[in-house]
């Protein structure tokens, strides 16, 4: 079963003026997850699908929704698709591609048929998201010996981690569509900081291996006028291009970045220092 639902985009001054319950509405996608399901949220901004495939007992087909007006998922997208979970499998028009956790699969434009099932009787999370595209790349899985692997941060400021860009131009062609990895150390709780935002592209976040019982305070907003939503593990926010999205746990956790805008520079970033936020 295939769920949808569709956010519009906001701006920053109405954001200013969210309740904590308005702004969960319109920011945080709490379900990413559910049994036998695939379910995906449509955003305007720079229309960026997010959602998650869940395969128990039968494989999961990646139809079409009402908001493509198309016959195909792909006909007119780009779709990168990260494994969270135990091994599986995405078969695309008919070849298939093995998944083992934090292992990904960029799926280009005008594929017909996307199939996510598990493998070996294991539970496969497969975290999606999808862009709008004006061409066709190649399929490519990216294992984790093909990441760019970067080492961030520091244990005196708590934000030590590993950043693996999986979907980005220097590993997979794309159009427009990035993804990555980031893992923090133990001891470590904070992520994107310093904070910074980035005009030419929205973003959206996935956090999980957030031990049970523990929370994420992710901060969003413009730098001189922050907002902040608590999340679980496996919870998803979008995060515009006039916000800053960072985050702080109550452990250790990992997430993965989604990207999608106007170009595909990873550095371009307007940094704001940790003293400068309001």
């Amino acid at each position: 079963m295939i769920n949808h639902e569709f956010r519009y985009a906001s701006h920053p001054q109405d954001a200013e003026m969210y309740s904590t319950e308005e702004l969960r509405e319109h920011f945080l996608i709490e379900k990413i997850f559910s049994e036998d399901d695939i379910n995906l949220t449509y955003s305007m901004y720079d229309r960026y699908i997010v959602g998650g495939a869940m395969p128990v007992s039968k494989a999961l087909k990646l139809e079409t929704i009402p908001y493509l007006k198309s016959e195909n998922f792909l006909d007119r997208r780009e779709l990168g698709v990260i494994n969270v979970g135990g091994k599986g499998k995405v078969t695309v028009d008919g070849e298939v591609y093995e998944l083992s956790k934090k292992e990904a699969l960029y799926v280009g434009k005008e594929s017909k048929e996307v199939i996510f099932e598990a493998v070996d009787g294991e539970q496969p999370l497969f975290y999606i998201n999808s862009a709008p595209a004006h061409h066709k790349y190649p399929n490519k899985k990216v294992g984790k010996e093909d990441a760019e692997v970067i080492q961030l941060g520091e244990e005196k400021y708590a934000n030590k981690r590993i950043l693996n860009k999986l979907l980005v131009n220097s590993i997979v062609e794309t159009c427009q569509l990035q993804m990555g990895l980031t893992e923090l150390l133990p001891g470590n709780v904070w992520n994107t900081m310093p904070a910074h935002t980035h005009s030419r592209r929205m973003e959206a976040y996935f956090y999980f291996d957030l031990e049970e019982g523990q929370t994420i305070s992710h901060f969003m907003g413009q730098p001189d006028n922050t907002r902040h939503i608590f999340m679980k593990s496996h919870q998803a926010v979008l995060s515009p291009e006039w916000s800053i999205h960072s985050g702080c746990g109550t452990s250790n956790y990992a997430f993965i970045w989604g990207m999608a805008g106007e170009n595909l520079d990873y550095g371009d970033m307007d940094f704001c220092a940790p003293d400068e936020l309001l």
